[in-house]
């Protein structure tokens, strides 16, 4: 009896388990079909790197207007209504999302639009599925740069330029070792080798009791809990080189202190690293986009190449992050005066780049920032800061004649206030100053070029961690390898983000 019931019992419980192998069968087989239909679309596309963003879109028409000469004047172009969002991403189903985040119809058609479905529009490019760039890219070939521009059809409304009670970057530095520094190089546990100058044996510590006074007015004493306050629940993204992740760090060692350490935290380095201070649920980030567009050194780690190629026509990739960032502070400068650098269109399908000097690299890449930006960006929700340039003191003669040396040794600023030094190019100035100036109520400029140009003593020299062994010839001329870009933190930096809180508080 109790036999017959046990086989009784089986039975149901046989029949469901092959219904559930029957339908765990179908849904694999039918996971199989969707990703060769996926293989075939992407045919001929490359892997996606690491660096690619997120959640980036395309459409795919393309009205032979975009294809034009940029005009000189910006007031000169017309103003080109892209499609409604709402519109695009209703029709998503028809369309396929690749892994390198852009999105092509089964027909491959080329690149318009660049939007993400929150209506934010990335970018204006246009032609074939371009190939990520990395550190691997190579130019097929080169050719001198013919003068293109990239065809910008964002209109712009010229503003009245902000008028402030007083000027702050005009002033004097003056010597004050009561209230700075404003923390302690060995108390930072963000420090940079590169920038930690004590931890390297620097003798001298007047590099960080300087403090910045401008004329006729004093700028707000630092609060670190306050300027939390102020970040309360907001994302703070520095964008650029080294300079400007030195200022991001310098940022991180001012506001840390007032943080317990088990409410913070940071990722490793990445092309977006993060700090994260839990109770105000806000961030203080650094994105590595040292020429601002796409480029074969956007690694963070490994950017040293022999050639440098750029994508003008495109901030995709860097710019998925900005849209969701509260605060942006961009730098770019140090890395367009390190020679010629190749252009390689998003158009170009033969992997012919375009060489161009770095002025010229440079104003591609500043269209397509600003261009993002006047498309993008709401005053009303999103403020955005531009650095000017960091100054070098790569030649002594230019401060005392009849020297022959540079920064290293070097242990207090430079007095007359109307100095300005070579590594400081005026017609980069101007055109930056002629970019930014198209987008007055959108971008405030953080002038922090002649201030620093005083400060010849404020760079790490030889007391840094150099990341190649010196030879005997360069150990015995200090000179001869001496930093004089970077700057020693506390230092200069910590001044910049006084600045930059200036005009956030």
């Amino acid at each position: 009896m109790i036999q017959r019931w046990h086989k009784k019992t089986q039975l149901p419980l046989l029949a469901l388990v092959f219904f559930l192998f029957v339908l765990c069968t179908i849904f694999i087989n039918e996971r199989r079909f969707q990703e060769i239909h996926r293989k075939e679309i992407r045919k001929g596309d490359d892997v996606a790197t690491r660096n690619d963003v997120k959640k980036t879109f395309s459409s795919t028409s393309t009205p032979s207007s975009l294809n034009s000469s940029h005009p000189k004047d910006r007031s000169e172009r017309t103003h080109f209504h892209l499609p409604h969002s709402h519109e695009f991403c209703a029709n998503l189903g028809k369309i396929d999302l690749l892994s390198r985040s852009t999105l092509v119809t089964s027909s491959g058609d080329s690149i318009i639009y660049l939007y993400s479905c929150d209506g934010i529009i990335l970018s204006g490019n246009y032609g074939g599925n371009p190939v990520v760039l990395d550190r691997f890219s190579t130019c097929k070939s080169t050719v001198k740069y013919s003068g293109k521009k990239a065809g910008w059809d964002i209109h712009f409304d010229k503003q009245e330029e902000r008028k402030d009670s007083c000027d702050v970057f005009s002033g004097r530095w003056v010597f004050d070792n009561t209230s700075y520094p404003l923390y302690n190089e060995s108390d930072c546990p963000y420090m940079s080798d590169q920038l930690a100058c004590l931890k390297h044996g620097r003798p001298d510590l007047g590099y960080q009791y300087w403090r910045w006074q401008p004329h006729g007015c004093n700028l707000k004493r630092w609060n670190a809990t306050e300027i939390w306050d102020k970040l309360r629940g907001k994302r703070l993204m520095f964008v650029g080189d080294s300079l400007n992740r030195g200022q991001w760090i310098s940022m991180l060692c001012l506001l840390q202190s007032v943080i317990p350490a088990e409410k913070k935290s940071i990722t490793p380095n990445a092309p977006l690293t993060i700090f994260r201070a839990e109770e105000y649920n806000a961030t203080i980030e650094f994105q590595w986009a040292p020429l601002l567009v796409e480029s074969n050194s956007d690694d963070p780690v490994n950017h040293r190449l022999d050639e440098r190629i750029m994508r003008p026509d495109s901030v995709l990739r860097h710019a998925s992050e900005w849209k969701h960032a509260d605060i942006l502070i961009f730098n770019s400068y140090l890395w367009w005066r390190q020679g010629p650098v190749k252009l390689l269109w998003s158009t170009e399908e033969n992997g012919v780049c375009e060489e161009a000097q770095g002025l010229e690299a440079m104003e591609l890449a500043m269209d397509a920032w600003a261009d993002w930006i006047g498309s993008n960006v709401d005053p009303l929700k999103q403020k955005v800061f531009f650095v000017t340039m960091s100054p070098t003191h790569l030649w002594s003669r230019e401060w005392e004649a009849g020297t022959n040396g540079n920064c290293y040794s070097e242990k207090s600023p430079i007095e007359d206030e109307k100095y300005w030094g070579s590594g400081s190019d005026l017609d980069t100035m101007r055109m930056v100053e002629n970019v930014v100036s198209w987008l007055k109520s959108k971008v405030s400029v953080i002038n922090i070029t002649q201030l620093s140009e005083y400060r010849k003593d404020g760079h790490p020299s030889v007391y840094r961690k150099f990341w190649e062994a010196r030879t005997d010839e360069e150990l015995a001329n200090p000179m001869s390898y001496s930093d004089c870009i970077h700057w020693c933190l506390p230092g200069v930096p910590d001044v910049w983000n006084q600045l930059l809180l200036h005009f956030l508080l």
